[in-house]
């Protein structure tokens, strides 16, 4: 009831022109023609992509650091646990305005302290260059609490003999990390790379309250594109019909993962 007809009802509107309003008229596939057709679906979709090629080795790299810091016997070490994840249970729309206010180009925290040492100040999400960065950088900032949690697991989960054994046989520190750590996470990071992507490719709500997808379309991704569609210019149909290409790339995409991960994902 709350899953599949929802989804059969939008191929069905996928396949007529619709304001919301006016009775529904049946164009068939013209819908999809016409987005991919349109520059504008290319550029949201491109602009997608690059969010996720941007976020999710940030969001990996400073999740995996925050486990790996966080495995080890420190004072308060649950209490830093805490705080790290914090981010990952409070509302998009709050985290959004905090990091919009600390971007600000005129009087916000990270142009101040970028230029009391000297460094450029850049515009942020009033610039074209760097709206999309600036949500990325938001983004990343989120979730890496949720990143660290499941890389904590994956480091608890490995066999303390394992890292004992090539300590004895003379392995450094980073011996021990690259080839023994690493691959024995290969299945966490499996989890954290499909899970990523999957969020990466509908993100939405920072976009919406930083950017509304400006400047100029500079940060508009393929959500915020059927959101505007729908509620902005009154074409369901294309918004519909876009939704179901951006799950077909996102099946595609998952796929591809699942298939590929027999390479690379190793179990102790």
């Amino acid at each position: 009831m709350f899953t599949v007809l929802p989804m059969l009802g939008s191929v069905w509107v996928s396949l007529h022109s619709w304001n919301l309003i006016s009775p529904m008229r049946w164009v068939g596939l013209d819908n999809y023609r016409g987005l991919l057709d349109d520059p504008t679906t290319r550029h949201v979709f491109r602009n997608t992509l690059l969010y996720c090629l941007g976020y999710l080795p940030l969001v990996y790299a400073g999740g995996l650091g925050l486990a790996l810091a966080l495995n080890q016997r420190l004072r308060g070490r649950s209490l830093f646990r805490a705080a790290f994840f914090l981010p990952v249970v409070t509302s998009w729309v709050v985290v959004a305005l905090v990091w919009k206010w600390l971007l600000n180009p005129s009087n916000g925290l990270v142009n101040t302290v970028l230029g009391a040492v000297g460094l450029p100040q850049p515009g942020w999400w009033t610039d074209p260059t760097w709206a999309l960065p600036a949500v990325i950088l938001s983004s990343a900032w989120k979730d890496l609490g949720f990143v660290m949690v499941i890389m904590l697991a994956g480091l608890q989960a490995i066999p303390a003999d394992v890292l004992e054994a090539a300590r004895a046989d003379g392995a450094n520190a980073w011996q021990r990390f690259w080839r023994i750590t690493l691959p024995l996470l290969s299945p966490s990071t499996f989890f954290v790379v499909v899970i990523s992507l999957i969020n990466g490719f509908q993100v939405f709500d920072q976009v919406y309250v930083m950017t509304g997808g400006g400047p100029s379309g500079a940060s508009q991704v393929v959500v915020g594109q059927i959101y505007d569609l729908t509620f902005r210019y009154g074409r369901a149909g294309e918004a519909s019909a876009l939704s179901w290409l951006l799950f077909a790339v996102i099946l595609l995409i998952t796929a591809v993962q699942i298939r590929g991960q027999k390479r690379w994902v190793h179990h102790a």
